[in-house]
């Protein structure tokens, strides 16, 4: 456990100023969510996809891993409605909150601190495709509006444009000209500790209940999600370094995004606010136990 406590203890002090935060000053959470969401999180994809020296060969492959274990958790969780017979918007909810995790807020720096610099690399390729598979198809699976609604509000963000951005640039091997480049490094740069504290803010403003559902859509977040991440990425025989992050990240609890998108485009936003809550709770027992077998995964 002592070995552990370098990944786990930055992460959970960041969360913890959060939280005291949330409860003793006047803040606005979603001011910095905003903040974070719109300018820190665009400025630290375009910066590390321009530095990137990530193979095509390695993205490629988290990529197909992270589709593949999404489409499998959607069809269980399609299963599983279907045998309890949940309403439509309780299943719409169950979906989003086991599809969408905090791959951001959460993800990028447990993988930093837990796998490196390289780890990190792998973890924004993940948040990419979890970034545009959120945007893009997420109002469709939530709502009727269709895929094409779903396109135009992708366009609309600058996690796009700061991906193509970043890609354009490293394909090109274009270099920014004045140092520009180290200013966005250090605006991304901000984006993990303003995330983490915007996590405890938003831990510190939902009362905590706990019921049979918010233990089943943890469950699914936590635990099974990671499980079929490390058989479809043992399937394809992805590098171990390539496998932790994809096991890693899939094991994140629901993202608090989730909730943004459940109140523009359908589902039950309590029930999806208590699974929020829940399943991040949880993970402080689950992510603990995974990073001491994260070394044992892939060599």
């Amino acid at each position: 456990m002592t070995a552990l406590l370098p990944a786990i203890l930055p992460v959970s002090l960041i969360i913890c100023i959060g939280y005291l935060a949330g409860k003793t000053l006047k803040l606005d959470y979603q001011t910095l969510s905003h903040l974070a969401i719109y300018i820190l999180v665009p400025a630290l994809i375009a910066s590390s996809l321009y530095r990137n020296t990530l193979s095509l060969q390695s993205a490629a492959g988290l990529i197909a891993g992270y589709l593949l274990t999404t489409l499998t958790l959607a069809v269980i969780v399609l299963l599983i409605s279907r045998g309890l017979k949940l309403s439509p918007p309780v299943k719409m909810s169950l979906l989003a909150t086991t599809l969408f995790g905090n791959v951001g807020n959460l993800g990028l720096p447990m993988v930093s601190f837990t796998l490196g610099a390289a780890g990190l690399e792998r973890a924004i390729i993940y948040l990419i495709s979890a970034a545009i598979l959120m945007a893009g198809v997420g109002p469709a699976l939530l709502n009727t509006s269709g895929l094409r609604a779903g396109l135009a509000l992708t366009l609309k963000l600058p996690l796009f444009w700061a991906m193509l951005a970043g890609l354009l640039l490293q394909v090109s091997g274009l270099q920014l000209p004045f140092r520009l480049d180290e200013g966005i490094a250090m605006l991304g740069n901000a984006a993990i500790p303003i995330a983490l504290v915007t996590l405890g803010m938003q831990l510190a403003q939902n009362p905590l209940q706990i019921g049979q559902y918010e233990l089943m859509a943890a469950s699914l977040r936590l635990l099974l999600a990671p499980l079929i991440a490390l058989g479809i990425g043992t399937s394809l025989r992805l590098a171990p370094l390539d496998l932790q992050v994809l096991v890693l990240q899939s094991a994140m609890p629901t993202a608090v995004n989730t909730l943004i998108w459940v109140n523009e485009f359908g589902g039950e936003p309590a029930r999806v606010a208590r699974s929020i809550i829940g399943s991040t709770l949880l993970s402080l027992v689950t992510l603990p136990i995974l990073l001491g077998l994260i070394p044992s995964i892939g060599p």
